[in-house]
């Protein structure tokens, strides 16, 4: 008995270590521990609770390929085929032993543990110097203009919401909304220093800074 738990435990872990995590997958698992159900209505539950905004569900052939992936794996199994007279047979999955111990172990790690991104917009400030500083600040206002939409209609949304439905299923969208106020504050800082001129540049000031640096190293 002792054999066949150390063996059973062994072999979920390396399907833990063997399956690439992502956030699509980690929302199917988080779906199926709640109830048995088809690729559709994952798309459809996703979407309607909010999590499109963290989760990208807006291509099917992600939602299917991921589903594929989990199946292949052993995290999910088909438990049974819907059949309807005129619809095409769907598939309805449920998910396995191994399925809810990688899914504790995924949010687990990405709970605790931060992890370093490599988002364009910080890309695009890093190379900001290539453009002249009146070039920046009219790409930062356009941004900034659209982050102030964004973050009203986020915070609208948080607002009409949170009176009914417990702050732990929001906890996403509250990060998003306070994320994008935080981008917000720091875009009207930038710009202001633009405006007022505190923040300036110009190519032959970079290279000779760019020169200067060559030769102290």
């Amino acid at each position: 008995m002792c054999r066949l738990v150390a063996h059973g435990h062994n072999r979920i872990s390396k399907i833990m270590t063997m399956t690439k995590r992502s956030p699509l997958a980690l929302a199917v698992l988080a779906l199926l521990m709640e109830m048995p159900m088809h690729p559709y209505r994952m798309q459809q539950l996703i979407t309607l609770r909010g999590k499109d905004k963290v989760v990208n569900v807006s291509q099917r052939a992600s939602l299917y390929s991921t589903i594929e992936r989990l199946t292949r794996d052993g995290l999910i199994r088909v438990a049974e085929v819907e059949r309807d007279g005129s619809r095409p047979e769907r598939s309805v999955y449920e998910i396995s032993d191994a399925g809810r111990a990688t899914a504790r172990n995924w949010l687990t790690d990405m709970l605790s543990v931060p992890k370093r991104g490599f988002p364009e917009f910080h890309a695009a400030l890093a190379h900001a110097p290539v453009l002249k500083p009146e070039e920046l600040a009219g790409l930062l206002r356009i941004r900034r203009d659209a982050v102030a939409v964004e973050a009203s209609e986020l915070q609208a949304e948080l607002s009409a919401v949170s009176a009914f439905l417990p702050r732990v299923v929001l906890l996403d969208a509250e990060l998003i909304v306070r994320t994008r106020a935080t981008e917000l504050h720091f875009l009207e800082d930038v710009l202001s220093s633009l405006d007022l001129g505190t923040m300036s540049w110009s190519r032959e000031s970079l290279a000779a800074l760019s020169h200067a640096n060559e030769h102290s190293l």
